[in-house]
């Protein structure tokens, strides 16, 4: 069958190939780009990872972790003076989407807003308190006496 269908071009098969006397040559590139994928739903693509995107859910603090937190954030208003070094775990919302992430933070407490309840550090990260889930430093930990 195959025979059949390069006797049905025989006659024309070795013709030299028509160039238009009146249309410029088309370029490879502009002659690909005819066939190339047209992406009728435009962002299509970004939705779909913005959906697959993975967010945090915000975890709700026992009254037992609020008030560790809450003594935490005392002791570093009472010694601001000394520029502890703290780290600081907090919830920040996502701002597509429901959830968002957590982020640990290192750095020098500056002050604690408590109009704006908010930790600010040396470095100008501002921390809101409502979102904080974890306060250390070396000055939380008990070391093993020796």
């Amino acid at each position: 069958m195959a025979d059949r269908k390069m006797e049905d071009y025989q006659s024309i098969i070795h013709l030299p190939h028509h160039v238009s006397e009146t249309r410029p040559h088309m370029s490879i590139r502009d002659r690909a780009a005819q066939f190339s994928p047209f992406a009728a739903l435009t962002g299509y693509d970004a939705a779909v990872r913005e959906t697959a995107r993975l967010t945090d859910q915000r975890a709700e603090l026992d009254e037992d972790m609020k008030q560790n937190l809450s003594e935490r954030l005392n002791w570093i208003q009472e010694n601001l003076a000394t520029a502890p070094l703290i780290k600081i775990t907090y919830f920040v919302p996502d701002e597509r989407k429901e959830g968002g992430a957590y982020r640990t933070v290192t750095g020098t407490a500056k002050r604690i807003d408590t109009h704006q309840r908010a930790v600010m550090l040396a470095d100008g990260t501002t921390i809101p308190i409502d979102e904080i889930i974890e306060i250390d430093g070396a000055m939380f930990r008990s070391e093993p006496a020796t």
